[in-house]
């Protein structure tokens, strides 16, 4: 059989729009299909940045599209108002930048993620090129914040037919998690039958190359952390569905009601940015944590990997999740979590075997987990090995490069038959 052409259409894609799961997650699917021997073409919007020859290797190519946003909307693609308007608007003209490949015989499949193919959806029938869709978290569909819900639902609507719009036009579905099926089948309206599950992974060559111990020494001396310090590290954007006051709320309840050893020894390092970040600084003044917390910003690549080295223990607070790349990082880095039981979390985080899982908004359990980790530190190295093997034998990257391979080979062979 000649080699698979697949055209990979993405709204982000790492390093021309940042670092970030979707943004990550692609760019590491188009470099691994290339190692399959497949040819690739990526499509996605004018790069952010500056951005070097050589970003994929020779048979991976790249073709951008106009990404036109709105007064109070951003180019990142963050906000409510651009992901429902100039987003489902690229997808137009994505799409139709597939469609025209497929009319050209230059691909034999298309694989697009969220509402980015949106325009060859709209023409799928009268093609024969399949359509691959991974819907990523489905952040659309779900609104976490009870007191928002109702307008936050109303401004995502047009994104959600928009993804809607493809799921319904695709030949298979990607869910990232075994417990995402039911959430795919619910929210996209599609038959089990077309739903596939294959998770998000992570690149252990890459990482293992991205931060030594030494760079762990240096993150926590240059932010004042003892040697003899627990780092409990939360890595994300900061908004409200990360659940970060919640784990505000959890930890000044360790401090205050835990062992002295559990209650004192530790610093929680929290990593990223984002339009909650006052909210945050104000809870953690009021519970009078400050001097147990240290707020990163933004780092670079090997800042982050350097806190991941650094951790004890990674604390997932999130009240809505998808698949979490930075969960499958931390434990490729070998360090144990604890993490709420939402999205496709409970599919990597095994309790009692890499970590603890805890409901979502509950800071009494959330701290009661903390409790009980920090009084075992003792069996935390063997729990944080026991995560890395699960990284190696389920989420690694030239496993899933197959798993895709071997999916687009039946989808074709449906399409042709």
């Amino acid at each position: 059989m000649s080699a698979i052409r697949v055209a990979i259409v993405a709204r982000a894609v790492y390093p021309f729009h940042g670092v970030g799961g979707l943004e990550r997650s692609v760019y590491d699917l188009a470099r691994h299909l290339a190692r399959e021997g497949m040819s690739v073409t990526v499509i996605t919007r004018d790069p952010s940045c500056e951005h070097a020859d050589g970003v994929f290797p020779r048979n991976v190519r790249t073709i951008f599209v106009p990404y036109r946003t709105f007064p109070f909307a951003n180019r990142r693609g963050t906000t409510v108002l651009d992901r429902s308007t100039a987003y489902p608007l690229f997808g137009l003209r994505a799409g139709r930048v597939a469609l025209d490949l497929v009319r050209a015989n230059a691909v034999d499949i298309v694989h697009g993620f969220g509402a980015s193919v949106l325009g060859y959806a709209r023409h799928r029938r009268s093609v024969r090129a399949p359509l691959v869709l991974n819907p990523q978290g489905l952040e659309e569909f779900g609104a976490t914040d009870p007191t928002r819900a109702r307008l936050k639902r109303a401004f995502y609507l047009p994104l959600r037919k928009a993804v809607r719009a493809c799921a319904r036009s695709a030949d298979c579905i990607i869910a990232t998690d075994r417990v995402l099926v039911p959430v795919v089948r619910d929210h996209l309206k599609v038959p089990p039958h077309r739903i596939r599950t294959i998770p998000n992974g992570v690149d252990l060559e890459a990482l293992d190359r991205a931060a030594a111990r030494a760079d762990a020494w240096r993150v926590k001396n240059e932010a004042g952390i003892g040697a003899g310090e627990h780092v409990l590290l939360s890595v994300g954007r900061l908004e409200q569905n990360k659940g970060f006051q919640v784990l505000t709320e959890a930890l000044a309840a360790l401090r205050a009601h835990g062992s002295a050893n559990a209650a004192e020894n530790w610093k929680w390092v929290l990593v990223g940015d984002g339009p909650y970040r006052g909210r945050i600084e104000d809870a953690i003044r009021r519970a009078n944590l400050t001097d147990h917390v240290v707020l990163t910003g933004r780092v670079d690549e090997v800042t982050l990997h350097s806190w991941y080295q650094a951790t004890t223990l990674f604390v997932h607070p999130t009240l809505y999740e998808g698949s979490s790349l930075v969960t499958l990082e931390v434990m490729a880095h070998g360090r144990p979590v604890i993490a709420t039981e939402a999205g496709g979390l409970p599919d990597k985080v095994k309790p009692g075997v890499n970590g603890w899982l805890v409901p979502p908004g509950r800071p009494d359990a959330l701290a009661a987990a903390l409790s009980r980790a920090l009084g075992s530190a003792a069996d935390l190295p063997a729990m944080g090995r026991a995560g890395r093997r699960i990284v190696e034998d389920e989420f690694s990257w030239p496993i899933l490069a197959r798993m895709h391979a071997q999916m687009y080979r039946e989808v074709l062979s449906q399409v042709q038959s």
